[in-house]
């Protein structure tokens, strides 16, 4: 007997898995709150140099009105703004006679601090610590930092599910993220407070990668690609309910402590999830996968299917070469043939949908309207976007839909580039369809990789996936000071991994309507796509391109 027939015995989508779904929702919202939360505690309001200081150095000085002292003090730049780093080294009142004729007058860096626009944020990091000119980078960096905890977390997490179990390393997350998003919080310095936010990140990436798989372990073949989306809809409403909750609460310290609050109610209902009974069943704990299968079956009303399955049946349900006694690892991923190729594709399809999705997520200021509407359209689109993946990966197959979604992905950003700025309408709904692509790309990346690992891997490929796509999100956000070098070339950059992780994902086998697999012998037995289609593709594409120089 297969898994697959036994939770059909039990049911394999029912009252059962439905509360599953529901008590992993609470600490799921949390997800795109703490990935998502750089755009606004890390946001840097207008800006410019502190010139109190200078109001006792003369009677004429501290007469003057504020534009006044703005004039005579702050250079200003050819858009007409007052310069955010700059300040002459002494007033220039003959300024207030002439403006235009600032050029060429001596300028220092800001000598007392910066004096802030608070209209849209209270308090940012920015502001709690002069992150900004000379130390922008630090700021950007804020965000770096996290990210490498969620990489780092996610290769962490991934080994110890597979060695220890679903259930109790996802309260070992929910510990993590309470503990040190409330003292990233508390920080008193910078330093501190990227410590506290690297384990944050550590933490809060083991909620992600467990109850996804949790979620797909415990559901029927034909309810994989419902639950597969469904379960990704809290990270769009999650998205789209942060910028209100932004709106309201505009000092950093507070908004942090808030969106990590719903873990504690995650941490009250932990007890009512149940272990991954495959899991269980591949590493020889028949007692408690008999358990676990007599509360789905009795919640599912289907006991009565129960009563002929006894513990001893259950030892034949996965056929494992080591029954249940060993332990695995990372580096059963690079043992054999089809696995290393397996987790090179995976690896690289990962870092592509991560790099291109954070790359368009985390700049949402460079289209010319609200920072917070900006985040709302972003979460908007993305519900329409999981209702085409939904389609696509029961229509198309899930190695189509995933390739698909990352090419136009990059189609988008590409178009972006050569639509000017200054046509902020055209930029935001191109920018927003590449958001819709984007998130269809990650909804479909999770559960496909779910599906492609054995149960005794499913972990471990999980982790060793979303690590590597945590690598590409890590760099995301620095890729974006390249615009210092060419405007456009964070956005060629990202177009060009998206379209290229696109064409290598093609050559991952497809998994619609397919058993998941539970041992490694499974996976050598999968059948994978030549590697020339990739290469007719890419001539294709290269024929396609000469034909269009030519026309044009």
């Amino acid at each position: 007997m297969k898994f697959e027939n036994l939770l059909a015995e039990v049911g394999g989508f029912g009252r059962y898995q439905i509360t599953l779904m529901v008590l992993l929702v609470i600490p799921r919202v949390t997800l795109p709150f703490h990935f998502l939360l750089n755009n606004f505690i890390a946001a840097i309001p207008s800006h410019h140099c502190d010139i109190s200081s200078l109001d006792g150095d003369d009677g004429l000085f501290g007469n003057l009105s504020q534009e006044e002292k703005m004039t005579v003090s702050v250079p200003v730049l050819e858009d007409g703004k007052h310069s955010s780093c700059q300040m002459f080294s002494e007033p220039q009142f003959h300024l207030l006679l002439n403006s235009s004729n600032s050029t060429g007058l001596p300028t220092v860096e800001c000598q007392d601090g910066w004096v802030y626009d608070n209209s849209t944020f209270k308090n940012t990091l920015a502001m709690q610590w002069d992150l900004v000119c000379h130390q922008k980078g630090m700021n950007k960096a804020s965000a770096t930092i996290f990210f490498i905890g969620v990489m780092i977390g996610a290769t962490t997490f991934g080994s110890l599910s597979d060695r220890y179990g679903r259930k109790r390393m996802l309260m070992v997350s929910y510990l993590m993220a309470i503990c040190f998003g409330v003292a990233s919080a508390l920080s008193h310095s910078f330093t501190m407070f990227a410590v506290m936010r690297f384990f944050t990140g550590f933490g809060i990436t083991g909620i992600s990668i467990i109850s996804i798989v949790l979620c797909v372990e415990w559901v029927d073949i034909k309810h994989r690609t419902f639950v597969g989306v469904i379960v990704s809809l809290d990270w769009s409403i999650s998205t789209m309910v942060l910028p209100g909750i932004a709106y309201f609460i505009r000092d950093w310290r507070y908004l942090t402590i808030t969106v990590t609050s719903p873990l504690v109610l995650a941490a009250i209902t932990w007890r009512w999830i149940p272990e991954s009974a495959r899991w269980l069943l591949a590493n020889g704990r028949l007692e408690e996968a008999h358990h676990y299968l007599s509360c789905c079956a009795l919640a599912n009303h289907r006991e009565h299917n129960l009563k002929d399955i006894s513990t001893q049946t259950l030892s034949t349900v996965i056929v494992s070469e080591d029954k249940g006694n060993r332990k695995y690892s990372y580096l059963d991923l690079i043992r054999t043939p089809k696995l290393r190729r397996l987790a090179l594709l995976t690896g690289i399809t990962w870092y592509g949908v991560a790099f291109t999705y954070y790359g368009i997520s985390l700049n949402i200021t460079g289209f010319g309207i609200n920072l917070y509407l900006t985040q709302f359209i972003y979460g908007t689109i993305e519900l329409p976007g999981k209702l085409m993946i939904y389609v696509s990966l029961n229509k198309l197959g899930r190695r189509y839909s995933q390739a698909g979604s990352m090419i136009l992905t990059g189609v988008c950003i590409a178009i972006t580039v050569v639509i000017p700025k200054d046509m902020w309408l055209p930029r935001t709904i191109v920018a927003v369809l590449g958001k819709g692509f984007s998130e269809a790309s990650f909804t479909a990346v999770f559960l496909y990789t779910t599906e492609l690992y054995p149960t005794v891997l499913r972990q471990n490929g999980l982790g060793y996936s979303s690590s590597v796509s945590r690598l590409g999100v890590a760099v995301a956000p620095l890729v974006s000071l390249l615009d210092e070098v060419w405007v456009a070339l964070p956005q060629v950059l990202f177009c060009a991994v998206a379209i290229t992780a696109g064409f290598f994902a093609l050559l991952l086998p497809e998994t619609r309507n397919v058993r998941l697999p539970e041992t490694i012998d499974d996976i050598e037995q999968t059948r994978y796509p030549n590697v020339m289609l990739l290469y007719q593709l890419t001539r294709i594409a290269t024929d396609c391109s000469a034909k269009f120089r030519v026309v044009s």
